[in-house]
């Protein structure tokens, strides 16, 4: 059984257990935009593209479970970065593939999966790419990498980029730049994307 021309051993994983500085401390994913919490726009757009999705939290957990999905918590204390919600995942989630995105990004391209999985090759890891920047949150981690990932944690890196290139990843191209425009601060809710 296959979604978008993918395997179902793909797992989808929305990140949203940052702490919400740029937010003024709100968690991000449960911010309302369009009448509905962010983090449920990116579960709309998400959810066609794989066979489950989780979601990654360190607050308001009951809030997240009312949706029904799987919460996982970061295993690792002090929210050290996206990369603590991907290891937990990694941890915790039977899945050959998991599809990480941020919270944040209500427009996510509805192939995401499958331009992914299409052009990664031999890669464990590939990650969005636009003309303007790289976007390594939304990502696709082959399961193999949670050791890598656990040893490059507890030397205390944090850099996701550092991480994914070093674990032999590219990046794919993705045209749609305005598809991963994020909501990061309250005034990109009224103003940019809208």
């Amino acid at each position: 059984m296959s979604f978008s021309g993918i395997p179902a051993s793909i797992t989808g994983v929305i990140l949203a257990g940052g702490r919400g500085s740029r937010m003024g401390g709100k968690d991000k994913g449960l911010v309302l935009y369009r009448g509905k919490p962010l983090y449920q726009h990116v579960l709309q757009r998400l959810q066609p593209q794989v066979n489950a999705v989780y979601i990654s939290a360190n607050r308001n957990l009951m809030e997240y479970q009312q949706s029904g999905l799987p919460v996982i918590t970061d295993s690792l204390p002090d929210f050290p970065g996206p990369l603590a919600g991907m290891l937990a995942a990694l941890q915790t989630i039977n899945s050959e593939w998991l599809l990480f995105t941020p919270c944040d990004v209500p427009e996510l391209p509805e192939d995401l999966a499958a331009q992914l999985w299409q052009q990664k090759g031999e890669a464990l890891a590939v990650w969005a790419r636009t003309a303007e920047r790289d976007h390594p949150a939304t990502l696709l981690l082959h399961k193999s990498l949670v050791k890598s990932l656990t040893d490059f944690l507890q030397r205390g890196e944090r850099k996701v980029m550092f991480f994914l290139k070093n674990s032999g990843g590219h990046s794919v191209l993705f045209n749609n730049a305005e598809a991963f425009m994020n909501i990061n601060r309250p005034e990109d809710l009224s103003g940019g994307i809208q």
